[in-house]
């Protein structure tokens, strides 16, 4: 049984190697670099990630959301310099974390130019109430994902990646 996936994918060649790029990909202080606007801010936990199943929290702001909250990342692929995904959540009461059933994933593949890096945002667990709380999805146009992946290639060439991939 394969249902049909509710997604957007995009993917961009940065000129920088899978390893510089995953370096900014794994690192929760980095991550406002991957965000065209300002809505992803600074870092809860600078730890950097590392594995599978690890949680790291980033602050964010938006005014639809009501300004400023926190947002605990549940890491759900991890490939050292391959692949990153995680489910975006919220701390319960109890210390656990909800997850809103999207998520994020990130692919790299190394290419003449640099490396490829595909985007994907997929909804397609996301139960209906869910959906209906935050307004329907998916949250963001695809035109959001191209201008992440142009905020992470701008982020590499700023850091001098470019020149030494």
């Amino acid at each position: 049984m394969n249902a049909a996936r509710e997604c957007l994918v995009v993917s961009r060649t940065i000129a920088a190697s899978p390893a510089q790029i995953f370096a900014v990909l794994t690192d929760p202080d980095r991550h406002q670099d991957t965000e065209p606007g300002d809505w992803v801010r600074s870092a809860v936990d600078t730890d950097r990630i590392t594995a599978l199943g690890q949680v790291f929290a980033v602050n964010m702001f938006h005014e639809v959301a009501g300004g400023h909250y926190v947002v605990h990342n549940l890491v759900i692929a991890y490939v050292q310099d391959r692949t990153i995904a995680w489910l975006p959540g919220a701390r319960t009461d109890d210390g656990s974390v909800d997850h809103g059933g999207w998520w994020w994933r990130y692919d790299l593949a190394a290419a003449d130019e640099g490396t490829t890096v595909t985007l994907t945002y997929d909804w397609t667990d996301t139960p209906e109430a869910t959906r209906a709380h935050v307004g329907g999805l998916p949250a963001v146009p695809e035109a959001f994902l191209d201008a992440s992946l142009a905020a992470l290639a701008s982020s590499m060439r700023e850091s001098g990646a470019a020149s030494r991939a």
